[in-house]
């Protein structure tokens, strides 16, 4: 009879016990084994795809390897590649071509994009169409839209200089927007504008919307005026909003490469070479392969590094 109650607590637990529960203990496994035997596959994965591609690349940036040359000898060169780059004006040239596109891109889409979320959330009629309709560029390809805007800049047929004529009077051949030096960087600017403005627009748009109505309520009960209620209010809560896309078309636009091979190839002479188009000459034109490999990853560490410092400074903004 002293057996009755411990006998009585395992019949119950075994009722409250489900099946699968039954089953996983019968096999002797626990939630967090079956957990990873559904997660291992997939960090196999992503160990082969992203980790080794990089821990080879770095292998592979000390030493004079060509990807081109079957049964060389491989050559440890150690910091040799990385020396030549950080010492090549070349290699800086490309680099401020980059720092030019990366800078005026976002300056560009930002005002541009936050201007046009704005006016969008003043929810007047036909707002969803006209939303709709600006956010078709970023729907294209990049190699569509090279092609497309290549066409458009055309000096006798193209489209563009006969809407710069229209404006200033001058002769419609005059503006080679991709053959010129001074106008090419300008017209990559122009196209990745167009292109990736609505993106901007779209987070800026969720960032007006995630305002609370009661807060703007509550500025026009103490007689705040517009001007002031967009710079205390509507400037402030949209900031990290802003900053995200900062960070995000910065990272992307650190490593165009097709849109402006469409549109100029890197030309005119070396006018619009970006660092990644420099890259990949070294790799599969030239086919230095170490060379390029440390080339890769010293604009990796550039971009991880300004990375987490931006982030940084947006946790800042969002009072983490």
């Amino acid at each position: 009879m002293s057996d009755a109650p411990a006998i009585a607590r395992a019949a119950d637990a075994l009722a409250r016990a489900t099946p699968d529960a039954l089953a996983t203990r019968a096999r002797g496994l626990s939630d967090r084994a079956i957990a990873w035997i559904f997660v291992a596959p997939t960090i196999a994965l992503l160990l082969a795809i992203n980790i080794f591609p990089l821990i080879w690349t770095v292998y592979l940036s000390f030493t004079n390897y060509r990807a081109n040359r079957l049964n060389q000898t491989v050559e440890w060169v150690g910091t040799r590649n990385y020396e030549r780059i950080l010492t090549d004006p070349d290699i800086w040239h490309n680099m401020q071509v980059t720092a030019h596109f990366v800078l005026w891109t976002i300056v560009l889409q930002v005002l541009i994009g936050f201007t046009l979320a704005w006016l969008i959330n003043r929810k007047f009629r036909g707002a969803d169409l006209w939303t709709t309709i600006i956010v078709l560029p970023m729907m294209l390809s990049p190699a569509v839209v090279g092609n497309f805007w290549t066409f458009l800049y055309q000096p006798q047929i193209g489209l563009f200089n006969y809407v710069v004529t229209f404006f200033t009077g001058a002769p419609v051949s005059s503006f080679e927007m991709i053959g010129s030096v001074a106008l090419a960087p300008w017209a990559i600017v122009i196209v990745d504008t167009w292109m990736w403005t609505p993106f901007v627009m779209l987070i800026c748009l969720a960032g007006l919307r995630s305002i609370p109505e009661s807060i703007y309520e509550a500025a026009e009960i103490d007689r705040a005026s517009a001007w002031r209620q967009f710079w205390t209010i509507t400037v402030p809560m949209v900031a990290p909003f802003l900053m995200l896309a900062v960070l995000f078309r910065a990272i992307e636009n650190f490593k165009m490469f097709d849109l402006v091979v469409e549109l100029t190839s890197g030309g005119p002479g070396s006018t619009t070479e970006l660092a990644s188009i420099n890259l990949k000459r070294e790799a599969f034109e030239k086919w230095r392969t170490g060379y390029s490999s440390a080339f890769a990853i010293i604009l990796f560490v550039t971009v991880f590094g300004l990375a987490n410092i931006y982030v940084k400074a947006l946790n800042r903004v969002k009072g983490r």
